[in-house]
């Protein structure tokens, strides 16, 4: 059985701040370096570092490939991420309250 997924108290790592503190800046590549060696535009690169974009399944494998991680690694940041933002939006917040079950849990 899956273990279930552990949602941190505190803003996890982004992918953006992965990417450029991690994996950009130490290894003296640019984004558009990263950009050309994933066969993508240099905005697609800027988006993600800036947090304007979200890693899709394809970037995962593509960002995997070029800077030798898994495809995992990159989604499972990502969703993370998507949790914790939801966690902690009074949007879905009041949405919630709202929302009534259909099926017993």
């Amino acid at each position: 059985m899956a273990e279930a997924l552990k949602i941190p108290a505190h803003q996890p790592t982004t992918v953006g701040v992965m990417l450029r503190e991690e994996f950009l800046e130490p290894l003296g590549i640019t984004q558009g370096e990263l950009a050309k060696a994933m066969g993508v535009g240099r905005k697609t690169v800027n988006e993600l570092c800036g947090g304007r974009r979200g890693v899709t399944a394809e970037t995962a494998f593509l960002l995997a490939k070029v800077l030798g991680t898994t495809p995992e690694f990159w989604l499972n940041l990502q969703l993370i991420n998507d949790m914790w933002l939801a966690q902690h939006s009074e949007v879905l917040a009041g949405k919630l309250e709202h929302a009534r079950a259909l099926v017993a849990a």
